[in-house]
C-alpha cells in the first residue's frame, strides 16, 4: 500500500511572483510528488506550499524548494505581518495514509540534517520531533523572531539540532518537525490590527500569560492587518481541530468582536484542510440550528456559508480539502463502476465479484429504497405533520445504505486475500505453518464481511416498518421492494457465511458465527413479513 506524507513548508516570501513560482517549480518537478496548493500572502509576505508523496520523495521536494529559496531570499530585507525565524520558516511533515508518526519524525530528522549540512544553516526540531521540551511549539522557538536570532544562537539552550550555531543573515533559521494536521484559519474583521490582537489574546490557549489563559484549547492566535484587502484578521492555528473546531474559533471570535462593537465579515482557511474539520463544523451548525442535512456536499455548502469562507477568495472544496485533492476516495473499484459494468463484471468468467458483493449491493439498495420513501414523505405539505419523525427515520436508512455500499468492495477484497493466501509457498514446515495461519486469518475475514452485511441490514427494520406504516402511500411499492431487498441481502450473507465456515478450524468462532447468522436470517424473515403486512394493510 502506498505511503503518503504531506509536507507544508512556509517560505518567507509572498510578494515576488517569480520567486514564488520558482520555488513551486522546484518542488513540483521532484519525481513522486504532487504539489497540491500554493497560498501566498502579500501582507504576511509568506507563502504556504502543500505537497504530498512518499517519504523519500517529500524530503527531496522540500530540499529542492529550500535550495531554490536560498538563491532568492534575503531575510535582511524581509518584513511582514507573520512571525518568522527564517527564509524557510517552518517545514512540517504530516502522516496522511499508511504512514506512522514515527516515520514522519524520521523524515523531519533526515530533512533537517541534510538541510543543515548542504546549506550550512541552523535547523531546529519541533512538535513530535522535538528533542527538548522547551522547543515543542513554534511560538517557543520563534520567540524574538529573526531579529533576536543572533543573540539566541549564543545561548547553549538554543543550540540548533542541525547545522551551525552561527547566525546566517540571509537565511535565519529553519524549524522542522512532525505533527498531525493543523488548520490555519483566519477570521476577517472590519477593525484595527490591535483590536484583532486583543481578541486573539483572549481566545488562544496561551492567553495573556500563565495567569490569564485563553478560552480555547489547542489554538494559537495573533491579530494582523491585510493591506491588500483593507481588513484586519484574527489569525489562528488549530493544532487539534477535533478538540477545538473551526466553528469554536469562529464563534468565540464573534463573541469577542461583539464586545468591541466590530463586525465580522467572513473567514478564510489558509492552504488545505482535512475533510473532517469541515464536517465537524457542519454537524455543529446542524445541531445548533436543528437542520436536517445528510449529504456530504450539502454539509460542506453549509459550512462555507456559515463561516463565510468565500469572503476573500472562492472556497472550492475540490481544491481546498486534502482528501479531494489526493483523490483518497473511500469508494472502492466496484462501487465506482457504472451499474452496467458492475453487472458485466459479476457475469464474467471470474469468481469475484460474487454472491457476497451482490448481497451487499442488494441490501444497500433495500436501505436506499427505504430512505427514498422517507424523502418522498418529508418536506411535503401533505405530510407536514410527519417531518420531525421522518428526520429520525431517514437518517438510519441513509447511514446503513452507505455502510452496506462500502461492504461491496470489502467482500471481494476479503475473498481475493484468501485466494492469494492459498497460493503461498509450502515447501517447508515453516512455510506451511505460515500459509495455514494466513489462510485462517483471511477466511475468518471473508466470513466477517457478510456477517456485517446481515447486521447492518437488520438494523433498518424498525425504521422501515414505521415508514411503511406512515410514509407516502404513493411510494408503498418501493418500501415493499426495499423490504424484500433487505431480506434477500441477509439471505445472501447467510449463504456466504455458511460456505466459508466449513474451512475454519476455530470451533468456538464457527459456533458463535453460526448462531448469529441463523438468528439474523430469522430476524430478517420476520421483519420483512411485518413490513409487507403493514404496506398491504394500507393498500387495502
Amino acid at each position: 500500500m502506498a505511503k503518503i506524507i504531506e509536507c507544508v513548508p512556509n517560505f518567507s516570501e509572498g510578494r515576488q511572483k517569480e520567486v514564488i513560482e520558482a520555488i513551486a517549480t522546484a518542488i513540483a518537478s521532484t519525481e513522486g510528488v504532487s504539489l497540491l496548493d500554493v497560498d501566498p500572502g502579500v501582507s504576511t509576505n509568506r507563502t504556504v506550499y502543500t505537497f504530498v508523496g512518499a517519504p523519500e520523495a517529500v524530503i527531496e521536494a522540500a530540499l529542492s524548494g529550500a535550495r531554490c529559496a536560498y538563491h532568492f531570499l534575503d531575510m535582511t530585507k524581509h518584513t511582514g505581518e507573520h512571525p518568522r525565524l527564517g527564509a524557510l520558516d517552518v517545514c512540517p511533515f504530516i502522516p496522511v495514509k499508511n504512514v506512522t508518526m514515527e516515520e514522519c519524525i524520521e523524515c523531519a530528522r533526515i530533512f533537517g540534517e541534510r538541510l543543515g549540512d548542504e546549506l550550512c544553516v541552523p535547523v531546529y526540531l519541533y512538535a513530535r520531533a522535538a528533542t527538548e521540551e522547551h522547543r515543542t511549539t513554534l511560538p517557543q522557538i520563534r520567540a524574538g523572531e529573526y531579529e533576536k536570532l543572533p543573540e539566541k544562537l549564543k545561548d547553549d539552550q538554543w543550540k540548533p539540532d542541525f547545522g551551525p550555531d552561527e547566525f546566517v543573515a540571509n537565511w535565519g533559521a529553519t524549524v522542522t518537525g512532525a505533527r498531525n494536521f493543523l488548520v490555519a484559519y483566519n477570521i476577517n474583521c472590519i477593525s484595527t490590527k490591535e483590536q484583532c490582537h486583543r481578541i486573539a489574546l483572549d481566545i488562544r490557549e496561551a492567553g495573556r500569560g500563565p495567569t490569564a489563559p485563553g478560552t480555547l484549547k489547542n489554538v494559537q492566535a495573533i491579530g494582523w492587518y491585510l493591506e491588500e484587502v483593507n481588513l484586519a484578521q484574527v489569525s489562528a492555528n488549530l493544532t487539534n481541530f477535533t478538540d477545538t473546531g473551526l466553528h469554536d474559533v469562529y464563534e468565540e471570535v464573534v463573541k469577542g468582536a461583539q464586545g468591541l462593537n466590530i463586525p465580522i465579515v467572513g473567514s478564510q482557511i489558509v492552504g488545505l484542510t482535512p475533510l473532517e474539520a469541515i464536517l465537524n463544523a457542519a454537524e455543529h451548525f446542524i445541531q445548533k440550528e436543528n437542520l436536517f442535512i445528510l449529504d456530504e456536499d450539502q454539509k460542506i455548502r453549509l459550512v462555507i456559508d456559515r463561516l463565510g469562507l468565500n469572503s476573500l477568495t472562492v472556497f472550492n472544496p475540490k481544491e481546498r480539502i486534502i482528501e479531494y485533492m489526493i483523490q483518497d476516495s473511500s469508494d472502492g473499484p466496484l462501487v465506482s463502476m457504472s451499474l452496467k459494468n458492475f453487472i458485466l463484471n459479476v457475469g464474467g468468467r471470474c469468481s469475484a465479484p460474487g454472491g457476497g458483493s451482490v448481497s451487499a449491493t442488494v441490501a444497500s439498495l433495500g436501505a436506499a429504497l427505504g430512505a427514498m420513501v422517507g424523502w418522498m414523505t418529508y418536506g411535503s405539505k401533505k405530510f407536514e405533520s410527519l417531518d420531525t419523525e421522518m428526520r429520525t427515520l431517514i437518517r438510519p436508512m441513509h447511514g446503513t445504505m452507505k455502510k452496506l455500499l462500502s461492504l461491496v468492495d470489502e467482500d471481494t477484497a476479503a475473498f481475493t486475500a484468501y485466494m492469494e493466501a492459498c497460493k503461498l509457498p509450502q515447501s517447508s514446515p515453516e512455510e506451511k505453518e505460515f500459509r495455514e495461519k494466513t489462510m485462517q486469518t483471511c477466511i475468518e475475514q471473508a466470513v466477517s464481511v457478510p456477517l456485517q452485511v446481515a447486521r447492518d441490514s437488520n438494523s433498518c427494520w424498525e425504521a422501515m416498518k414505521r415508514i411503511a406504516e406512515i410514509g407516502n402511500i404513493n411510494t408503498i411499492s418501493d418500501i415493499q421492494v426495499g423490504a424484500k431487498s433487505l431480506e434477500t441481502g441477509v439471505w445472501g450473507a447467510y449463504y456466504n457465511v455458511l460456505i466459508n465456515l466449513k474451512d475454519i478450524k476455530n470451533d468456538e468462532f464457527v459456533a458463535k458465527v453460526k448462531e448469529e447468522i441463523d438468528g439474523a436470517v430469522k430476524t430478517a424473515q420476520e421483519n420483512c413479513e411485518e413490513v409487507l403486512k403493514a404496506a398491504s394493510d394500507r393498500q387495502a
